[in-house]
């Protein structure tokens, strides 16, 4: 009895171990000996023309661009958005191809990169921007003295593909609700949390584009990485129904299929918004163990802890967007 007493004391000790690591694990578990093959050119139709062998550029009018690398496995796509003084480049895929130059033929204006948040396929890793703005959160701005911010393993996961961790040399911080001045158009900065805690939005308020990074976009959200949070999902798309127009038009930073960029619209939002409410009182079931699949319509699926691991604390409170 009493050998059988400390076997069950070391497998539960095992288990809050490996519970308390999950993230480690997984993080590892993701990791790639030799980066991802690049997948064959696709038929991208009219609206998309081929820049070079890698990257496409899709325009949604005549100053905002769709670049898209839809032969990295995960069809990573960034956008430009050029005023009349200055452009931001809103996120930078994972650096595999230098996306600089793509920008470059596209306007003449001052770029300044803003990263949807700081996974290794969205910050461009080893390329150097003239100029970088980032959401202005207080724990960000305590760990960046004279501006330059190191980022963690935890919200980098560049191990995933052998990506050594950056610095990043900061030039502007972003406030959530904060306007971002390009000359004849203003972007709106929306904090959304959820994918990952530092996660932002950008609303072009003069078009109603909304341009949203990995917080959503067609096929499966990831709610289950180390800095993903449920609560903050639901945050982060309280502040997306309540900060955008109700006909908005929305372009995540990944898709599934060609052609084009990966657009939805704030029905998606409202759904996901729906969901996470479901999912939260255990009205809506999974399927899975981990992650555990939450379908929220034809077009969008939610990947989460299990119920016992979900965290439905909102990490930052939400502030006035």
């Amino acid at each position: 009895m009493k050998r059988l007493l400390w076997i069950v004391l070391a497998v539960a000790i095992l288990g809050a171990v490996a519970v308390n690591q999950r993230h480690f694990i997984l993080v590892h578990a993701m990791s790639f000996s030799d980066p991802p093959a690049l997948a064959e050119p696709t038929d991208e139709g009219a609206r998309v023309r081929w820049h070079d062998d890698y990257f496409t550029v899709q325009a949604l009018d005549e100053n905002t661009f769709a670049i898209g690398e839809p032969r990295y496995y995960q069809q990573n796509y960034s956008y430009l958005i050029a005023g009349s003084e200055r452009a931001v480049l809103f996120d930078a895929g994972p650096g595999h191809r230098d996306i600089r130059p793509v920008a470059q033929a596209l306007t003449s204006l001052p770029i300044t990169f803003v990263p949807s948040h700081f996974h290794y396929d969205h910050i461009g890793n080893e390329i150097t921007f003239d100029r970088v703005a980032v959401v202005d959160l207080p724990y960000l701005r305590a760990r960046a003295p004279a501006n330059r911010l190191q980022l963690t393993l935890e919200e980098h996961l560049g191990v995933a593909e052998g990506f050594a961790i950056p610095t990043l040399e900061i030039d502007e911080w972003l406030a959530p609700g904060s306007l971002v001045p390009l000359g004849d158009r203003t972007l709106r900065v929306l904090h959304t949390p959820g994918h990952t805690e530092d996660s932002i939005s950008l609303l072009d308020i003069e078009s109603g584009f909304l341009f949203t990074g990995d917080f959503i976009y067609p096929g499966p959200l990831f709610a289950f990485l180390p800095n993903s949070g449920m609560g903050d999902y639901l945050q982060g798309a309280d502040t997306l129904l309540r900060g955008s127009p109700t006909r908005a038009r929305l372009f995540g930073a990944h898709r599934v299929s060609a052609p084009g960029a990966p657009e939805l619209d704030t029905t998606d939002v409202a759904q996901l918004q729906s969901a996470l409410r479901q999912i939260k009182s255990g009205e809506l079931e999974g399927e899975g163990f981990y992650p555990v699949s939450y379908r929220v319509s034809s077009r969008l699926e939610l990947l989460a802890e299990p119920r016992w691991l979900q965290n439905w604390t909102p990490r930052h409170p939400a502030s006035a967007q």
